[in-house]
């Protein structure tokens, strides 16, 4: 068991989001060992709470001071009503655990009115593995722990996408056409780390571009797939307006991703590993209260100029471009000297699969495997 940097110091009732299979809840036996617990992935609770929320309240001893803990809470928004009445009538507190927020967010469920901060969970931190981090089994089976204890993390995310498509997907009704929701998921693969048109990934998977957008947005309910905005303030150029897509982790974008002889290695590894730094950042973002708004910033006209990601926030704002070689070209650096000469404050990093650490026109250029553990103390 790794020690998580994920610690919400919450005393009072609060919603733990985060994608299947992220350690949520081994998060929780581990810290909240007497809380009662209520899991309703298991089909007796959900029927039971499906067809009567007030049963909750029957469940729960009299005097009982513990938490409460209610796990995968989307299945049945209308339990949160019945929350909402015991958090006011016996001061109860829960931790309200969902890998979706789509029926949550379309279903007007009640979100407790103030009463439950949120939180978030993602994949397994380089910070939380330490010494155990390995980043080229992290580049090619990510970080969620069953890939990264398990005997055989291949399998693990092959059963994983599938689960995904069986349990989330059909079983909820997401979406009546599963094939064509499993042809997306691979052709949307194609975008990963890349700025995302909506209708070259309709074209590629056959399927209308509206039903597309809408598949886009399940993914995103789902918690296993992100559109990063471009970072357009005070803009000097013209800029792109389309967003930037990637899945939630590295090993999942892998597992999801088709693979023959016409494709190489790099085309493959090279968005794995902006995936990997991303995941990195964006879980320390949130677990440390950094509170930067993360995007990716790229023109629209000859030359393009792009920059992989974009923190911005009190803390400041920091470019940082992600490099598969293990050399610095000139070329390389021009994305990020450009977004200088329109944001001087920016600081500029640059990672690279190189050993040598070193300043080149305002460039701090690192090697990766020996920082991507250490970005807690370059960005705070």
């Amino acid at each position: 068991m790794y020690r998580r940097c994920f610690n919400p110091l919450i005393s009072n009732s609060y919603f733990l989001f985060g994608a299947r299979g992220v350690g949520k809840t081994s998060w929780l036996g581990e810290n909240y060992p007497g809380a009662l617990r209520f899991d309703l992935l298991s089909d007796e609770i959900y029927l039971a709470l499906k067809s009567d929320p007030g049963r909750l309240a029957a469940q729960i001893p009299p005097g009982h001071k513990d938490w409460i803990i209610l796990d995968e809470v989307q299945r049945v928004p209308e339990v949160l009503n019945e929350v909402h009445r015991l958090i006011e009538s016996r001061k109860l507190k829960f931790v309200l655990t969902g890998s979706s927020a789509r029926k949550l967010r379309r279903g007007g469920a009640n979100l407790l009115a103030g009463r439950a901060y949120t939180e978030h969970m993602y994949p397994l931190t380089a910070k939380e593995m330490g010494a155990a981090f390995d980043l080229q089994r992290a580049l090619r089976f990510g970080c969620l722990p069953g890939a990264v204890n398990g005997e055989s993390p291949e399998a693990f995310l092959k059963s994983y996408v599938s689960t995904y498509l069986r349990e989330e997907v059909q079983q909820e009704g997401l979406t009546r056409n599963v094939a064509a929701f499993a042809r997306f998921l691979e052709a949307a693969s194609f975008s990963q780390a890349q700025p995302l048109s909506i209708s070259a990934v309709s074209r590629e998977c056959a399927v209308e571009r509206k039903v597309v957008e809408d598949y886009f947005q399940i993914l995103e309910d789902l918690l296993i797939a992100v559109r990063l905005p471009v970072f357009t303030r005070k803009a000097k150029r013209k800029l792109a307006t389309h967003p930037k897509f990637l899945y939630f982790d590295a090993g999942v974008y892998r597992a999801v991703r088709p693979r023959g002889p016409l494709d190489a290695e790099a085309e493959i590894d090279g968005p794995a590993l902006e995936t990997l730094v991303f995941q990195e950042l964006r879980a320390l973002n949130s677990y440390l209260r950094w509170d930067y708004s993360i995007f990716t910033w790229r023109t629209s006209i000859a030359p393009i100029l792009e920059v992989d990601l974009v923190l911005y926030g009190e803390r400041g704002l920091h470019a940082i471009e992600v490099k598969r070689s293990d050399r610095v070209r000139p070329e390389d650096l021009r994305g990020l000297k450009a977004f200088k000469k329109d944001y001087a404050p920016a600081k500029l990093w640059l990672y690279y699969l190189g050993n040598r650490r070193y300043h080149e026109d305002g460039v701090e250029i690192l090697p990766l495997r020996e920082c991507i553990g250490s970005f807690d103390e370059l960005f705070s």
